[in-house]
């Protein structure tokens, strides 16, 4: 009787071992899944601006979300909710013939259904100024907060940094 015992309290103990460490797994594939569905949104940003398609790039942000900016250290304007934003993008994408975001590294911290993130990014856009073509690179840093709402992570909070900018203008 002792052994059976024995082997019973073995079984539960091996089940329970088990089944914590399938939900170590579980937790660890779901950080997996978020941390590239934030790298996804910030990507996704950037193809939709490259092709100034504003309509669906506000969508990636909360319905009340905050878009601010730092220009050299100076702080800009800020927009909140999609209609701000939106408008504020797309006057700012239709200045350009061009628009190019190469996006790098990306860290992110998560906090159940809330993140912070930082995500580097090079932005490249061609003009036409005093009837020169111009070519605008900056370097940028997006400090992000998002959110999960049913199920999908969206931008509640973004402030794009604006480290450095070259401006050079095209030859013929």
């Amino acid at each position: 009787m002792k052994k059976i015992i024995l082997a019973f309290a073995l079984m539960t103990l091996c089940l329970s071992v088990n089944a914590q460490k399938m939900n170590n797994d579980n937790k660890k594939i779901a950080a997996i899944e978020d941390r590239i569905a934030l790298k996804n949104i910030v990507d996704t940003f950037s193809v939709l601006a490259d092709v100034k398609d504003v309509k669906n790039q506000v969508l990636l942000f909360t319905e009340n979300a905050e878009v601010s900016s730092v220009n050299n250290g100076q702080t800009g304007t800020t927009f909140i909710g999609r209609k701000q934003i939106g408008e504020a993008f797309a006057g700012f994408l239709n200045l350009f013939d061009v628009v190019y975001h190469i996006n790098g590294q990306q860290t992110v911290t998560l906090n159940g259904n809330k993140a912070s993130g930082i995500s580097y990014c090079q932005v490249v856009l061609i003009g036409t100024e005093n009837n020169k073509k111009m070519k605008t690179t900056m370097g940028v840093i997006y400090h992000d907060e998002y959110v999960k709402e049913n199920g999908h992570w969206l931008i509640n909070k973004r402030q794009s940094n604006f480290t450095w900018t070259e401006k050079t203008e095209m030859k013929p």
